[in-house]
């Protein structure tokens, strides 16, 4: 077995399942406890691994409501934009995109209204972006 091919089982049940234990890894991946301790600690030095979430249901979160939103950036005010963009608390995760929009950000706020008005007063006030679209999540499928 090579390493890259163990740190990739092992990469592969963690994304499965953020709280299997090193006991739970060791036994899918088929090597020793010691041996996952020490590729998942090299992973988080090196950062690939750069935290453990919990993966949600937005429709079965109490007073919550969660929206994907596209956002078009001015190619020259990109890096202020994003800066900016990293300080609105609302904004749970940024992502640079290559898709219809340059960036793509996960808001949460206590419902629909909530979250037009996070788009519409902090989002789209941010020097740079032109655009702003979202997308309510409704129902977890997978």
């Amino acid at each position: 077995m090579s390493a890259e091919s163990t740190e990739e089982r092992i990469l592969s049940v963690l994304e499965e399942d953020a709280q299997a234990s090193y006991a739970e890894i060791a036994d899918r991946v088929e090597v020793s406890k010691p041996t996952v301790r020490k590729y998942i600690q090299r992973l988080e030095d090196e950062e690939v691994i750069v935290g453990y979430s919990a993966d949600v249901d937005p429709k079965k979160l109490p007073g919550q409501s969660i929206a994907l939103v596209g956002m078009d950036v001015e190619s020259e005010r990109y890096v202020e934009a994003i800066r900016e963009l990293k300080g609105i608390e609302e904004i749970e995760s940024l992502y640079t995109s290559s898709g219809d929009h340059m960036l793509m950000a996960e808001v949460r706020a206590p419902d629909g209204d909530a979250v037009g008005d996070v788009i519409e007063s902090r989002i789209k006030d941010v020097a740079g972006i032109s655009a702003a679209h979202p997308s309510f999540l409704q129902e977890r499928l997978k």
